[in-house]
C-alpha cells in the first residue's frame, strides 16, 4: 500500500510475511497465492506490499538461478503484490516449534550473516518495482547479549563497513539503493535506540545502515518514542524502516487474575522478554515463564512483555496492548513536515502462538485478521494527512 505524504513523498506500507514461514522458494510461491493475495483482496487493493521474509535456502535458491528470481518477479506482479522491503532478521527456522534463542544466530560476529544479508540485497535489488528505487532490510541488532566480547564486537563492525561497501557496489551496477536497519530488541547486544548510537556511529556508514524501529521492542523497554528518536537524530542515526506492532501490557501484575491472564501467553515457540521499571531503572528476564515462576522482576509497577499482540485487537481484560506507544511512535515517524522513514511494516507474527481461544481457525481467519490489522494501520496514516494512492 503506497501513501502520498504532505511534502510529496511516498511511504509504503508492507505486511512481513514471517507470520506464515516457508524454509523453500516453493514454499514462498505458495505463501504469494494461499495468505498474500487473498489478504489483498480482502481490502480491495489492485496492489499490496508485503514484508518478504526469505530464510536461508530459499535466498540461495534464488540467488543462483536467475530463471527462478525472474519467476517469483513475475509471481508477485501476477498476484498484485510488490516488495519495497524485506525481514533479514530470522535465518532460518522461524516456523519451528521452538524458535527462541536460535532466532539471533547467526549473529553479525559470523561471516554468515553477513552473506545471508547481501544475498538478500541482491535479491531485493531485483524484486523492487521498476518505479522504486529504494529498498530496505531489517536485521538483528549485532547479536544476544551473553558472549559478546570485544573480539565479536569488532567482527561485527568490521561485516557492517563491508556490507556498505558492498552495498555502494550494488547501487552503481543496478541504480537501486538498499539499506540495512538493525533492529533493537529486548535482551540483544542493542536493546534499546539509544544502545544503537554507538555501534552505528562506529561503523559511520549511516547512509547505508541504520536503524528499523519495532514499536513493539520500544514499548516492551519503556522507551518514549519521542524521547527515542530525538536522541536518533541529534546522533544523526536513521530510521532505515519501522515495524508497526504492539506489546503485552499488564498494569497490575501482582493481582493473581492478572499473572494467569499472563499465562496464557506463556507458551513453548517464541521468546517472550519481560520488562518493568522499577526505581526509574529497567528490569526484565529472558521470558514470560521466568518472570512468572520467579522473583527476578519486580511486581510492584507494570509488566510489557514482547508478545506481538493483534494491533486491531487488544486482549482481554485485565491485559491490554502498547497500541498507544505505537500511535505516538507514528506521528513522530511520519506526522511531521517530513517523514522519518518511508518503509512501514506491520510485523504481528504470532498469530497462531496466540493462546487457543485467539487463534486463527484457517487462512480465512488470518487474513480477515491481517486485513484488519493493515485496516487500522491505514486509517492511522490517513488520519496524520497522508492520502492514500491506488
Amino acid at each position: 500500500m503506497r501513501f502520498r505524504h504532505p511534502d510529496g513523498s511516498t511511504v509504503h506500507l508492507a505486511y512481513c510475511t514471517n507470520v506464515h514461514p516457508a524454509e523453500t522458494l516453493d514454499g514462498v510461491l505458495a505463501q504469494l497465492r494461499d495468505h498474500c493475495e487473498p489478504v489483498r483482496k480482502r481490502l480491495g487493493r489492485d496492489r499490496l506490499g508485503i514484508g518478504l521474509w526469505l530464510a536461508k535456502d530459499a535466498a540461495r535458491a534464488l540467488g543462483t538461478d536467475p530463471v527462478a528470481l525472474r519467476g517469483l518477479r513475475t509471481e508477485l506482479d501476477r498476484r498484485g503484490l510488490e516488495v519495497v522491503t524485506l525481514n533479514g532478521f530470522p535465518y532460518e527456522g522461524f516456523g519451528a516449534e521452538e524458535v527462541k534463542y536460535r532466532v539471533y544466530r547467526p549473529d553479525w560476529a559470523d561471516t554468515e550473516r553477513l552473506a545471508h544479508t547481501f544475498d538478500l540485497a541482491r535479491l531485493l535489488a531485483a524484486l523492487l518495482p521498476s518505479d522504486v528505487t529504494e529498498g530496505t532490510i531489517s536485521t538483528l541488532p549485532l547479536a544476544w547479549r551473553t558472549a559478546y566480547d570485544e573480539r565479536r564486537a569488532d567482527a561485527a563492525r568490521t561485516a557492517l563497513v563491508t556490507l556498505a561497501e558492498r552495498l555502494d557496489a550494488l547501487e552503481e551496477l543496478t541504480g537501486k539503493s538498499i539499506r540495512i536497519g538493525l533492529e533493537p530488541e529486548p535482551g540483544c547486544t542493542v536493546e534499546t535506540t539509544a544502545d544503537a548510537i554507538a555501534p552505528l556511529t562506529a561503523v559511520a556508514r549511516t547512509d547505508r545502515i541504520g536503524l528499523c524501529l519495532d514499536t513493539c521492542h520500544l514499548a516492551t523497554s519503556f522507551e518514549d518514542p519521542h524521547t527515542a528518536l530525538t536522541g536518533l537524530a541529534t546522533a544523526g542515526i536513521p530510521v532505515v524502516k519501522s515495524q508497526l506492532s504492539a506489546a503485552l501490557h499488564a498494569e497490575h501484575p501482582r493481582l493473581p487474575e492478572v499473572r494467569e491472564a499472563l499465562a496464557a501467553f506463556d507458551e513453548p515457540r517464541f521468546l517472550h522478554q519481560t520488562r518493568t521499571v522499577a526505581g526509574a531503572e529497567l528490569h526484565g528476564t529472558d521470558d514470560l515463564g521466568d518472570a512468572l515462576t520467579g522473583t527476578a522482576l519486580p511486581d510492584t509497577g507494570a509488566w510489557r512483555a514482547h508478545f506481538h499482540v493483534p494491533l486491531h485487537a487488544d486482549p482481554a481484560a485485565p491485559l491490554t496492548s502498547t497500541l498507544p506507544v505505537l500511535k505516538d511512535a507514528l506521528t513522530h515517524l511520519v506526522g511531521g513536515a517530513q517523514p522519518l522513514t518511508r518503509h512501514l511494516e506491520v510485523e504481528t507474527y504470532t498469530w497462531q502462538a496466540l493462546p487457543s481461544a485467539l487463534r486463527p481457525r484457517g487462512r480465512a481467519q488470518l487474513a480477515d485478521g491481517i486485513a484488519a490489522e493493515l485496516t487500522l494501520a491505514r486509517d492511522l496514516l490517513t488520519d496524520l494527512g497522508l492520502k492514500e494512492l491506488p
